[in-house]
């Protein structure tokens, strides 16, 4: 006796729903990450009487290849800046500290105002760098 066969359906993946949702991946990352640029340009700007006061920006700590210090524009001794970062410490501590280390000055400097800035209870503190260019690694490169 012969008994008729089904006839099987082809095995088919469906990747609508997995490019749906690698879609919706890829829009929540977009959506939900942060960039932030910091680029220095050289502009002058124009004065105004009336102009409103600009938002309060990170205090900013120099440490030169010789190892002196700057605090904004003021040069610091070693002696004097946590005396220094206590006075400008409340906008440190609402603001940030950033410290701009020459990549040549020696690895205590930056630790001791890395001291200072703890002392003063100041726990947002970054290191600025920037971003290697092919010209400077060239130049590095015996």
């Amino acid at each position: 006796m012969k008994f008729p066969r089904r006839r099987r359906e082809p095995v088919e993946v469906n990747l609508t729903p997995l490019i749906d949702v690698v879609f919706l991946l890829l829009i929540f990352f977009m959506v939900s990450t942060t960039f932030e640029t910091r680029q220095a340009l050289e502009l002058e700007l124009p004065e105004s009487a009336s102009a409103a006061a600009a938002e309060p920006a990170p205090v900013v700590l120099v440490i030169t290849a010789s190892g002196d210090y700057r605090l904004g524009d003021v040069a610091v001794p070693r002696e004097t800046l946590g005396a220094a970062l206590e006075s400008r410490g409340e906008a440190a501590r609402e603001h940030g500290l950033i410290i701009e280390a020459d990549g040549r000055v020696a690895h205590r400097h930056v630790v001791a105002a890395l001291d200072e800035a703890a002392a003063q209870g100041i726990t947002r503190v970054r290191i600025a760098t920037r971003e290697a260019t092919d010209s400077i690694n060239q130049a590095e490169t015996p």
